[in-house]
């Protein structure tokens, strides 16, 4: 089941920013993800894919289904702590959308 919803290509935006972000500060990589951040996006975009809530899940951090595999829930974890904050500056539009899709 792939769910192409805009619900879930903005988390994928969103997931993908964050990674993006923490990967280019902590690994000082430009436009391309070291292969530890890249294996990370795609196992969240094939989670994400595969959500049982499609179009009404909610953020991550709220679902009541951890789907992510232990090691890899903390790595995204550390990621999304780092990249969240400076999301604002970096994504405005995903950061708030985000908040807002946290809030429903």
């Amino acid at each position: 089941m792939t769910a192409n919803g805009p619900r879930i290509r903005r988390e994928k935006q969103t997931v993908a920013a964050m990674i993006d972000i923490y990967c280019h500060d902590q690994h000082d990589t430009n436009d391309v993800l070291c292969p530890e951040c890249e294996s990370l996006r795609d196992y969240a975009m094939q989670r994400l894919d595969r959500c049982p809530f499609g179009e009404k899940k909610s953020t991550c951090v709220d679902c009541t289904i951890h789907c992510y595999k232990p090691a890899l829930r903390e790595h995204i974890r550390v990621v999304m702590r780092y990249a969240g904050p400076r999301m604002i500056w970096r994504h405005p539009v995903l950061a708030v959308r985000h908040v807002l899709d946290g809030r429903k």
